[in-house]
């Protein structure tokens, strides 16, 4: 095999390398968001989302101006997708906040995180030329579900919100509507970048047109966003290192993961949830709940692994 086709291979195995990074080191922020919103519990979860998602949305833009001057000509003919990518941006925090609120935030969180990989592949399924549902991303994702569950069931069941049965599944319906619109905006964001728009172009153009949704609804929901510096802090966190600084990454980590796999790859986030919960907030894991862990943790670093045998079969 020639020189330049295994520095090709290098190269573009260091690539998805850093792209994987990039997600993980998003979802880690994503995963710090609900113990830091516990610290303002009188707030409306719809206030957070809206206001984290807003602000995010316009420092994204602001930050990707030029690259949004440059790319205006390309994005002229993204209409619909852009449309599309937006009103999937706006609905996600308000659908995932209200699945918490309606069955719980374990399972809240589990149905929105846990069901987005499986819409993505169905979008790149349908929508993409380039098939991704391989045997490992199967096992994958079933291991990491697994895990999903494990760790949502060791929670105390007191934890859950009390209310009848379809409450809780209302809770349900909206927590997978919010895994379909992560899913739907990550794979227009992919598209977009597939067809030459800048990730920072693509996330910021999507979160602008979001923020002109989601922050007029403050004027319903925005009570005592303000009305004391705890409040300020952590809304304020919340829109600038989750929001703003995950979503760069996310945005970044795009241009080299499929996104059935980086939806896959932020299954990272409730685990870290987890854990700041027991060291910061003082909730208690069983051990079923940390085998689910070992689980998720089984399911990236089988998502990680670089096509290294390809690379050694070439260099002889």
């Amino acid at each position: 095999m020639p020189v330049n086709t295994i520095s090709r291979f290098r190269l573009s195995n260091n690539n998805a390398a850093k792209g994987q990074t990039a997600i993980l080191f998003a979802a880690l922020l994503w995963g710090t968001t609900g113990t830091v919103a516990s610290f303002a519990s009188q707030l409306s979860s719809l206030a957070v989302g809206a206001f984290a998602m807003g602000i995010g949305g316009v420092l994204l833009a602001t930050m990707a101006r030029k690259k949004l001057l440059s790319d205006a000509g390309k994005l002229t003919f993204l209409k619909k997708e852009l449309i599309i990518g937006a009103l999937a941006v706006a609905t996600y925090p308000l659908a995932f906040y209200s699945s918490m609120q309606f069955a719980g935030v374990a399972i809240g969180t589990v149905v929105s995180i846990g069901s987005a990989p499986f819409a993505t592949a169905l979008l790149e399924r349908l929508f993409s030329k380039t098939p991704t549902l391989d045997k490992r991303w199967f096992l994958s994702v079933v291991i990491g579900l697994i895990g999903i569950i494990l760790l949502t069931y060791s929670e105390d069941a007191g934890s859950l919100q009390d209310g009848s049965n379809s409450v809780k599944i209302t809770g349900v319906l909206l927590g997978i509507l919010a895994g379909v619109t992560y899913a739907v905006y990550s794979w227009v964001a992919r598209s977009m970048i597939e067809k030459g728009i800048q990730s920072e172009s693509a996330m910021g153009s999507l979160f602008a047109l979001s923020a002109l949704i989601l922050l007029p609804s403050l004027l319903f929901t925005g009570e005592h966003l303000f009305s004391n510096m705890t409040n300020i802090m952590v809304v304020c966190y919340m829109a600038v290192i989750p929001m703003f600084i995950g979503y760069l990454a996310f945005g970044f980590g795009l241009r080299y993961v499929h996104a059935s796999k980086a939806t896959l790859l932020t299954l990272f986030e409730p685990v870290v949830a987890a854990l700041l919960a027991v060291l910061i907030v003082g909730e208690s894991i069983s051990l079923v709940g940390w085998f689910g862990i070992v689980l998720v943790i089984t399911c990236l670093f089988l998502q990680s692994q670089n096509k290294t045998k390809m690379i050694k079969v070439n260099r002889s």
